[in-house]
């Protein structure tokens, strides 16, 4: 079998056998196939597609690549979630200590935040303490006595992934559907769930723009989990603007915190309870999302998630007296409003440019090795559909730098649009797909 003779087969839209993929992706993971060959595979992938059993197998083979866990030892259904990505998106610090004090394990291996959408791990490192680099017998340990564990991401899972990820950045090939979704379940079946729920976003701030493209995305990654073996269900989800109030990194970790003590904003609130009621139904500790529900809230309102989110920071020696007094968090020395100029209604709130003003003021990364500044962000204030009074703050910009605060301003300023006519709130969710 030659590499080029499987690079010319999918240039010629023909579908490549289970036996091909494997060669070709053990030849990435070897360093057997150049470079060279690897993005002209890809580059055909992304122009060709591949079908739902080419992807299933494509994402068998990167899982294979690497170790893959085996929680069976744990319980019957360990659950795992994944977003897409988005501005202000904190849930997995919710929906896990919720879901895990229903008695269903959640196991998380996170990543870092790169771009305007913030990463889990350096959310949870506002913490002082925190180890996010636990080993697996840590991990198994930890999921088996407590329900959850939220750490990064093993470099033993899933290498092809990782090296195919990197050619994909610098060739061009990020958009292919089939790689991406297959990039996505790859890392997750290599981590061992047997559900996943899968929280895709559309909109500006959103890697998919439109539903079409995010239903096309959730589509594809639930057929490979069914042709896998794995229950997965995906939630099609609203990211036209920031999720919550808060982005930032302390800031998103203290209003997570206030979520966990029943006080979190709406919006937020409610995507949360959705998340983790259909984590429940996955996991069979609901028969239907009202009742899912009905448990979930109950471990909201009585405490327990928020025990449990403790128990998760003191077992990974992170300093659990900031959970109790959220206020000794990292905090910006500067807090400057940027107010509203007219009077009426947010008919705008673009997501993505909040995200990235973020970026701008330290709270993420243009590229890998830049250092994050845990206590900047944004604050905002209002969103689509609410009423607003010339002069009223929109949002408050949380910065350590006099010198970034008038670029900062004057991006949110762009970012939001005020019309005099009254508009509709923008959904939470436009559907499921299981």
């Amino acid at each position: 079998m030659r590499a080029v003779d499987i690079i010319i087969n999918k240039r010629d839209k023909l579908e490549l056998t289970k036996e091909e993929i494997n060669f070709f992706v053990k030849g990435i993971s070897s360093g057997e196939i150049p470079d060279y060959q690897a993005s002209s595979w890809a580059m055909a992938v992304l122009l060709n597609g591949m079908t739902e059993q080419e992807t299933t197998d494509l994402t068998l083979a990167m899982a294979d690549s690497g170790e893959v866990l085996d929680l069976s030892a744990i319980a019957p259904v360990v659950v795992d979630k994944h977003s897409t990505g988005g501005v202000g998106d904190k849930t997995t610090l919710v929906v896990g200590p919720i879901v895990a004090a229903c008695g269903l394990p959640v196991g998380k291996m996170s990543g870092r935040g790169l771009g305007f959408s913030g990463g889990t791990l350096d959310k949870m490192e506002s913490i002082p303490g925190y180890r996010v680099d636990l080993s697996q017998d840590e991990f198994m340990a930890q999921l088996k006595k407590l329900n959850i564990v939220l750490t990064g991401q093993s470099a033993d899972l899933a290498p092809a992934d990782g090296k195919l990820y990197a050619l994909r950045d610098v060739t061009g090939t990020v958009p292919s559907l089939p790689l991406i979704a297959s990039s996505v379940m790859s890392k997750k079946i290599a981590a061992g769930a047997h559900a996943i729920v899968l929280d895709v976003k559309l909109g500006n701030g959103a890697f998919m723009k439109t539903l079409e493209d995010a239903e096309q995305l959730a589509t594809m990654m639930v057929a490979i989990g069914k042709l896998s073996g794995r229950k997965v269900r995906a939630i099609l989800s609203d990211m036209n603007q920031p999720l919550g109030k808060a982005v930032g990194n302390a800031v998103e970790l203290k209003e997570a915190i206030e979520t966990l003590n029943d006080h979190g904003p709406e919006d937020f609130l409610e995507h949360c309870m959705v998340i983790s009621s259909h984590m429940l139904v996955l996991g069979e500790k609901a028969k239907d999302i009202d009742e899912a529900r009905t448990i979930a809230e109950e471990k909201l309102k009585g405490g327990s998630a928020l025990e449990k989110f403790k128990e998760l920071v003191q077992a990974q020696d992170g300093d659990v007296s900031y959970i109790d007094d959220p206020s000794k968090l990292p905090y910006a020395l500067i807090q400057h409003a940027v107010t509203a100029d007219m009077t009426g209604y947010v008919a705008k709130l673009h997501a993505r440019t909040v995200g990235e003003t973020a970026v701008d003021l330290g709270a993420g990364r243009a590229k890998k090795t830049d250092v994050i500044d845990p206590a900047v962000g944004i604050i905002v204030h209002k969103k689509v559909g609410d009423e607003v009074v010339k002069g009223e703050a929109i949002f408050t910009i949380l910065s350590n730098s006099e010198i970034n605060v008038a670029p900062a301003e004057k991006r949110l300023k762009n970012a939001v649009q005020i019309s005099t006519v009254s508009q509709e709130p923008l959904p939470l969710f436009y559907g499921v797909i299981s």
